[in-house]
Formats: C-alpha cells, sequence, structure tokens
C-alpha cells in the first residue's frame, strides 16, 4: 500500500493568498475593467480562472496604459517608476505586494540613501528582484551565485547592505554571504528570506530525505517551485516535478512506496489534493 505525506507548508504562502483573495475582491467590488500587472502569481491556473472572470494582464511591454478601470500589483512588486507610471494613469490601484517584499523595498531605498551600495541575492530575471532593484538610490548589483560576484565593484565602497530575494535558497544566501564578508570589511547583513519559505525548503528536505518518491507540485514558472524540486532531488533521487496530472503518467509507483508531496507559494490546495488523490487511488 502506498504511503502519502503531504508537506505541511505546502501550497499558499500568507503573500499569495493575500494577493489572490485581493484580485476576487476587486472584481467583486472594484471599478472595472480590472486588470493584473503581470501575472498576479506564478500559476497559469490561477491566472487563467481570472482569464474567463475577464481579468486582464497589463505588464512592461504595454505602451498606453488604460485611463479606467482597476489594476492590481501583483505580489512580487514593482519598481519604483512603474508605481507613478501606475498612478499617473487614471486607474484606480491597488497594492497587493507581499509586505515582506515591501519592506525590502524600504531597505534598499534607505540603505542607498545612507551610502551603501546594495547587493541583492537571487534571480536577476525574477520579477520580485526587477522590482526590489528599482527602489535602489545608489549602486546596486544583483548576484545568483558565489561566481556573479566577479561582477560586483567593490573598490568605490566598503559600505555594503546585502538583501535576499524572498525565495531564495538559503544555504546558497549563507554561501554567498560568507564570501562578501571577505571581500568587504563594513557589511550590513539582512536576511530577508521569508520564514515560511526556509519552514518550506527545511521540511521539504526532510521529507524528501525518508520518501521513496517525491513529487514537487507547482508552475515551472515559480522560482520558490524550482528550489524545492533542486532541494528534494538532492535526498532523494526519484524526485518529479508536477505541473498537471498529466505529469504523472510516467510516474512509476512501487505498491509500498512512501511517496513524499511538497509544493511551491503559488500552488492552490485543490491541485495538491488531485495529486494527492491520483496516487492513492492508484493501482498495481
Amino acid at each position: 500500500m502506498i504511503n502519502v505525506t503531504i508537506a505541511d507548508t505546502a501550497g499558499f504562502c500568507f503573500g499569495v493568498k493575500r494577493a489572490v483573495d485581493t484580485v476576487y475582491q476587486a472584481i467583486e467590488n472594484a471599478p472595472s475593467p480590472i486588470y493584473t500587472w503581470g501575472p498576479i502569481i506564478h500559476n497559469e491556473h490561477v491566472v487563467g480562472d481570472f482569464e474567463k472572470k475577464g481579468v486582464m494582464v497589463l505588464d512592461e511591454d504595454t505602451a498606453e496604459l488604460p485611463s479606467e478601470g482597476t489594476v492590481v500589483i501583483r505580489s512580487h512588486g514593482i519598481t519604483r517608476e512603474t508605481q507613478e507610471r501606475l498612478q499617473a494613469s487614471g486607474m484606480q490601484v491597488i497594492d497587493a505586494t507581499c509586505p515582506f517584499v515591501q519592506k525590502i523595498h524600504q531597505i534598499v531605498e534607505t540603505q542607498g540613501k545612507e551610502g551603501r551600495d546594495v547587493i541583492i541575492v537571487g534571480n536577476p530575471s525574477h520579477p520580485e528582484v526587477i522590482g526590489i532593484k528599482g527602489w535602489a538610490t545608489g549602486p546596486c548589483y544583483v548576484v545568483s551565485s558565489v561566481e556573479d560576484l566577479k561582477i560586483c565593484d567593490f573598490s568605490t565602497n566598503n559600505k555594503l547592505c546585502v538583501v535576499a530575494q524572498t525565495t531564495f535558497n538559503y544555504e546558497y544566501f549563507k554561501e554567498i554571504v560568507e564570501i562578501i564578508k571577505n571581500l568587504v570589511y563594513d557589511v550590513s547583513v539582512l536576511n530577508t528570506i521569508c520564514n515560511a519559505t526556509k519552514e518550506r525548503q527545511l521540511e521539504a528536505r526532510e521529507l524528501a530525505a525518508k520518501s521513496d518518491t517525491m513529487l514537487v507540485v507547482g508552475s515551472k514558472s515559480s522560482s520558490n517551485t524550482q528550489k524545492l524540486y533542486s532541494i528534494c532531488k538532492e535526498f532523494c533521487d526519484d524526485t518529479y516535478y508536477i505541473q498537471t496530472l498529466s505529469d504523472l503518467v510516467t510516474v512509476h509507483f512501487g505498491s509500498d512506496n512512501r511517496v513524499g508531496i511538497t509544493a511551491g507559494a503559488s500552488t492552490p490546495n485543490n491541485i495538491i489534493q488531485e495529486v494527492s488523490q491520483y496516487v492513492r487511488r492508484k493501482e498495481f
């Protein structure tokens, strides 16, 4: 008999749930049409459901913004320039940026004004990181690995502030910080990785280590789900990235397998339950 364990931390985090609920509330109460600035979260199922309800997506490629309706800022946050552009558009602006991300915006802005160069540890192409960098008031670098530190010019300023993308791998962050501390003597390190992210990654590691098969549920475009997959793969060779039930067709389960299931912060609970039920109903 297959033994299925779902991680307690699997599924929507606080910031994602808040953003999704905000869009549903806007559909009911805010002036229409309703827009989101970029996909509200990195999950095609949720974005698709909003599209069916008439919600449209705007982004940096939108040459001319609408002058009426409502725009909801996604959970990842936006740059100061984009915020000013939206506020000048004439639309009602509802900010659903995760509060933990907003805190990083404030840190980057303040630390820059105090004369510190800023290093953001994260994925340079991720919308959260792009948004954070857009609040910098001085030199700002984005690094995702120790190798990336080569792009940083530490010769002009010995005062640094280091922050992290909220969903970055905690172990990698610590490794990068240790290198920076050996290069620069005046470093202010602010570990801005969300506690929910650290807990999710730790639980995924522990669950993968005691599972025969590990299923990581979420969108391939989700940064935190990608990191969960990498972590689980380190501790369980039989780890699979599951976006939809069709991805389970090629997964082989033994009759007495211990199957662990975790999911990214943008994965709805109903998808997690569908995956779990599929595995439990598996016939041999």
